[in-house]
């Protein structure tokens, strides 16, 4: 079935009031709240690809519906693998801006087939990298960077068609096609303005609907 991911903007003093070996378990009350219990009464509120908890008190971390993928990981594995695949080809200014955009999320300078698991201290140790805790952390100092990258090569995107057609269409493991790449770099641009906006963070967990706990 293969491994699911659920990104998290976090309100990052909310998050770090938590013990450490208890963050992961509310990222989950919060995702789910019907089925555990004691954070909502009712199911979160979605917009525009965000699941917002209802209710009257002010929330700490939403989550975010990505519309391209359907909750899957491997799309944003393929479409990092595109971007190391393309970045050669791209010049300098935006591949530099690509990069800063990028690193941490989708794609990292250092990655083989997928990125590594994050390991920031902000959450347990994971037993291995292919099964962990979190697939990504990024914390609010790292996002208004990101948020100024993005608005740098949001206006190029277009740009990347050529080295994509030359590198990676058509290719098993990347982006069917160029079209499904940029959707899916917008949905993040969105995820870091929102959280860059806010001055929170971003966690993205793994098959957090296959760890449910039985009611």
């Amino acid at each position: 079935m293969g491994m699911d991911l659920t990104v998290f903007t976090v309100d990052w003093d909310q998050l770090s009031a938590i013990p450490i070996e208890s963050r992961i378990g509310r990222l989950e009350d919060m995702a789910w709240p019907g089925e555990f219990g004691d954070v909502h009464d009712g199911g979160p509120e979605h917009s525009h690809g965000w699941l917002w908890p209802p209710g009257q008190a002010p929330a700490w971390c939403a989550v975010y519906s990505f519309l391209t993928t359907t909750g899957a990981h491997i799309p944003h594995v393929r479409a990092g693998a595109a971007w190391a695949d393309i970045r050669p080809l791209v010049g300098a200014p935006v591949r530099e801006g690509m990069d800063s955009f990028l690193a941490g999320l989708i794609w990292d300078a250092d990655q083989a087939d997928a990125p590594a698991a994050a390991d920031s201290g902000v959450f347990p140790p994971a037993a291995d990298r292919w099964h962990p805790n979190v697939l990504l952390v990024c914390l609010p100092e790292a996002i208004a960077g990101k948020a100024r990258a993005w608005q740098r090569v949001e206006p190029y995107l277009e740009e990347l068609s050529g080295p994509f057609a030359a590198e990676c269409e058509g290719w098993a493991g990347r982006p069917d096609t160029f079209e499904d790449f940029v959707a899916l770099l917008r949905e993040w641009g969105a995820v870091v303005a929102e959280a860059a906006h806010r001055g929170w963070g971003l966690v993205g967990c793994p098959d957090f609907q296959r760890r449910r706990a039985p009611a």
